[in-house]
């Protein structure tokens, strides 16, 4: 397989999270921190990893000298407490939780073990002038594991499409969160939530540009139901590994924790780092 186009690599960007409890979705996203200092880190939801002692990451492997993922071949770890810790939002309400992926990485390699990874990078994240330029309907993408599925033999992930819901430049409810229309389920949550448009494609103003975009509009968390009694609720997704039957109806809309949360995330662990 060919890893060329931006959608080829948004397949290699996530990892499947489980855990002896739940499965969710992980991106790498790349940041860097001052001039001669980057690195890659791996961002899901708090809910996915929280009150767990460990986390199993199933990366596609590549040859030691040919940049080409070798497909079907895999090698999974496991990410002890102790070994690499998670970091959730400063504000701790947040659902975001970031992971620094070179470590794993390093350890991986001094094994012998090559993963082909691609990543994300946070210069994707569009500032609020930019969010402001942005149409209140606009088509995204997101790429996870939804009620757990993906591709066994070849270990890839399901990408799905929908629309925002409200607009991406204001704080719904006045959290830093906003909504799609999208079929949203368990397993999808840490999902990164993409605007990728290949080609022309119009602004809200109805000005054509011709060069493909592609902005990272935030992290899915959680999806709308609607109970017995008609209520409504929000209800976070991680896909229990034992089935449960519910009484809740999904509305097929998902909240989605804003681009600028996966930031503040991952300078609260370089600062427990000391290294901002």
């Amino acid at each position: 397989m060919k890893v060329e186009t931006v959608a080829e690599q948004l397949l290699f960007s996530t990892l499947r999270i489980e855990t002896n409890t739940k499965v969710g979705t992980g991106f790498i996203i790349k940041h860097r921190w001052s001039e001669d200092k980057e690195g890659p880190f791996l961002v899901t939801n708090r809910h996915v990893v929280d009150d767990t002692t460990g986390a199993r990451l199933t990366f596609t492997l590549k040859s030691a000298d040919i940049e080409t993922p070798l497909i079907g071949k895999t090698h999974t770890v496991t990410l002890s407490e102790n070994a690499w810790k998670w970091t959730e939002h400063p504000s701790g309400q947040a659902d975001i939780a970031a992971l620094p992926l070179g470590p794993v990485v390093n350890h991986l390699t001094a094994n012998n073990v090559n993963p082909f990874v691609k990543s994300l990078d946070t210069a994707f994240i569009p500032s609020q002038d930019i969010l402001e330029d942005l149409d209140a309907v606009e088509e995204i993408q997101f790429v996870g594991y939804p009620s757990g599925i993906y591709d066994h033999v070849h270990n890839l992930p399901v990408s799905r499409k929908g629309t925002t819901a409200t607009p991406p430049s204001v704080d719904y409810n006045g959290d830093p969160v906003f909504l799609i229309d999208a079929s949203v389920f368990p397993g999808s949550s840490g999902s990164p939530v993409l605007l990728c448009n290949h080609g022309t494609h119009i602004t809200r103003t109805g000005k054509p540009l011709g060069q493909n975009r592609l902005l990272l509009l935030g992290v899915l968390s959680e999806v709308m139901y609607r109970v017995e009694d008609g209520s409504l609720e929000f209800r976070q997704t991680p896909a229990s590994i034992t089935p449960v039957i519910r009484t809740r109806e999904m509305l097929d809309l998902g909240l989605v924790y804003k681009s600028r949360t996966i930031v503040e995330t991952i300078e609260q662990v370089l600062r427990d780092r000391s290294e901002l």
